[in-house]
């Protein structure tokens, strides 16, 4: 339980951390680059195996890293927009209701179980996600507060079921954590590049607090998954029940801390759409 725990809570940090961006005006992009390049440090000194360029290179899952790295860099900046415009509650609602899209995948790729009971699910996520990012200020122009979470959504299911398709089909057994230490230091290199791409127009600085912001982002990071996959490690718990706990958590973690630190608004169709997040996972995940 105590990897959940941790998991849950560094999960959680992740869209606090995109909060206090905002709040100290530190760069996102570069502090997303910095992240990364952290969290594949972390990742390699992690691996307890020789590491081999040559094999990683010529390994049959190089491109969907290359591709993820893509992703990784992507979604994250529109997470940390969510957050920042948004808010914690519906950028947390957006990202973990995005698992009903590998379970959608899973339903027609690998012919797994699609009863009413997980179809409904999906459908109440669907609304969740929709309710919970309308802000009164946009109701009759729902287009300017849905976006970014809509965006985030996709990315973020996109992302999971790469992983999962590439994790049964191409990667060894001991393959997880030079696999997510590459994707990490491909979406480095894409950051980086995009970087210098803006150097060119006009000079970057890095500032201490935007070093210290992409550290912290990346421990956090690396520290979610990390916690994550050893709490799937464990026997006492099943993955349907653990993952029904870990998103429901981190939903209702991220709206209390919302609320409580940073004074948002959240009004009551948003708190429909959060409650209705919270039965969606649950009805998906145990049916």
């Amino acid at each position: 339980m105590i990897y959940l725990l941790l998991s849950i809570l560094a999960s959680t940090f992740i869209f606090i951390i995109f909060k206090l961006f905002e709040k100290y005006n530190i760069n996102t992009l570069q502090a997303i680059v910095i992240n990364y390049f952290m969290a594949c440090i972390i990742g390699l000194v992690m691996y307890d195996e020789p590491i081999n360029i040559n094999t990683i290179i010529t390994s049959k899952w190089i491109y969907g890293a290359i591709g993820l790295g893509f992703l990784f860099i992507a979604i994250f900046n529109v997470m940390a927009l969510t957050a920042q415009r948004n808010g914690l509650s519906v950028a947390s609602v957006a990202s973990k209701m995005s698992v009903i899209i590998p379970i959608i995948f899973g339903i027609y790729v690998y012919n797994e179980g699609a009863g009413l009971q997980k179809i409904i699910g999906i459908v109440l996520a669907l609304v969740s996600v929709y309710l919970s990012s309308i802000k009164s200020k946009h109701i009759n122009e729902p287009s300017k507060s849905i976006l970014l979470p809509i965006l985030l959504f996709f990315g973020s299911g996109a992302i999971d079921t790469s992983i999962k398709y590439i994790e049964t089909t191409y990667l060894p057994e001991n393959g997880i954590p030079i696999f997510s230490a590459t994707i990490f230091a491909f979406a480095f290199v894409i950051g980086s590049c995009i970087l210098i791409f803006k150097a060119l127009k006009k000079s970057l600085k890095f500032p201490l607090k935007t070093i210290v912001g992409g550290i912290a982002l990346g421990i956090v990071n690396y520290c979610s998954i990390y916690f994550l996959l050893k709490a799937l490690n464990h026997e006492s718990l099943e993955s349907s029940t653990l993952f029904t706990v870990n998103n429901v958590a981190i939903v209702m973690i991220s709206t209390l801390l919302g609320l409580l630190l940073f004074k948002e608004h959240i009004s009551k169709i948003n708190w429909a759409g959060i409650l209705l997040a919270i039965v969606s996972i649950v009805i998906v995940t145990l049916a």
